[in-house]
């Protein structure tokens, strides 16, 4: 298999940006995945997601020199009212200062963090474009936990002893620190394979699937369709790189018009629906339908260089699906990343 494409999202929940090359670290490909909007109501701060507000695919964003450059674009029949702002491009610094900058409890899918708030100016732009109160947060050094078992080092999180046996290891330096999260949402990151979406496409005649609509991170060729639901482990170029854990279950952002940023109609607005059909394949999330798999960076690296076109081969395989045990719905497991 080859890698045939990469992707990361500097601001979560917008478009991607389609690179030939990166470096894939412990917290996912660079950059990714660092900024988030949040929509504040009462107070409130709610993660600008792709499946709660469908405009976020209105939002470009490009790596130019040392920030990130958003552009928004106003479809044929806008979606808020006209405002100066939503001409204007916005850059933000892919490593912003701190000092000044207020701090933000962000609570993301129960895995919680004391993000640091960018001010008024981006604030300011993110409302005009969106239409409601919004405010952008950065995570910079600070680490979202990652819960359930989607590590595969991390003990279970109600596993007290054998989290206890871990952190003192880790401070006595037999173990490395608990794997952590930015702001992506389960795992560092999304691996899908092509030869799955090729069965995907074939579902809908009259439209061709975007692989943009999965928003993986790395992209594979792939052998035969969903075969990737029993890899465990991939190598890059003959080194063992990527350990996967947990399959991905799909919401209603594939239904999602590119073109107008509002749920899709017809055909195009089927795409959830048509995997409903034999892709809901994890017992632990029963109502989802899965493509894609999460990954962390194997044992033993702090990091690895990845390209288009390099050489990925499967060199461990599960006999069995994985299971879904992220506890997104209790507010009663929220916690933040303890080890620090």
């Amino acid at each position: 298999m080859k890698v045939t494409a990469l992707y990361v999202y500097p601001v979560k929940g917008l478009r991607g940006i389609s690179l030939k090359e990166t470096e894939f670290g412990p917290q996912g490909l660079q950059y990714d995945r660092r900024f988030m909007v949040c929509k504040v109501d009462d107070g409130n701060f709610k993660s600008v997601t792709l499946s709660s507000v469908p405009s976020c695919v209105l939002f470009h964003q490009a790596i130019v020199g040392s920030d990130i450059q958003i552009k928004y674009t106003v479809p044929a029949k806008p979606l808020v009212p006209a405002d100066p702002l939503q001409d204007v491009t916005l850059s933000i610094p892919l490593d912003p200062g701190l000092e000044g900058l207020s701090r933000q409890e962000i609570d993301l899918h129960r895995s919680k963090v004391m993000a640091y708030r960018m001010g008024s100016k981006f604030d300011d732009w993110f409302t005009a474009c969106f239409g409601f109160e919004a405010a952008l947060v950065y995570i910079g050094q600070e680490r979202r936990p990652v819960l359930g078992t989607f590590s595969p080092r991390n003990p279970k999180d109600d596993e007290t002893e054998g989290w206890i046996s871990f952190i003192w290891k880790y401070i006595f330096g037999s173990n490395p620190e608990p794997d952590w999260l930015t702001f992506t949402d389960c795992a560092p990151v999304l691996v899908t394979s092509d030869a799955s979406l090729k069965n995907v496409d074939a579902r809908l005649p009259s439209e061709q699937v975007d692989m943009a609509k999965f928003r993986p991170n790395i992209v594979v060729s792939g052998e035969d369709s969903f075969d990737e639901d029993y890899w465990s482990e991939l190598a890059v170029n003959g080194q063992n790189a990527i350990t996967l854990t947990k399959l991905c279950g799909r919401c209603v952002s594939l239904n999602v018009d590119y073109n107008t940023g509002l749920p899709g109609e017809g055909e195009r607005g089927t795409l959830l629906k048509k995997l409903m059909v034999d892709r809901r394949v994890d017992t632990g999330a029963k109502y989802q339908p899965c493509f894609g798999r999460y990954g962390f960076l194997s044992d033993g690296l702090d990091s690895v260089h990845v390209a288009v076109g390099d050489d990925v081969s499967v060199v461990k395989r599960i006999e069995e699906r994985p299971v879904w045990d992220w506890p997104g719905r209790d507010k009663k497991l929220a916690r933040f990343y303890r080890y620090r």
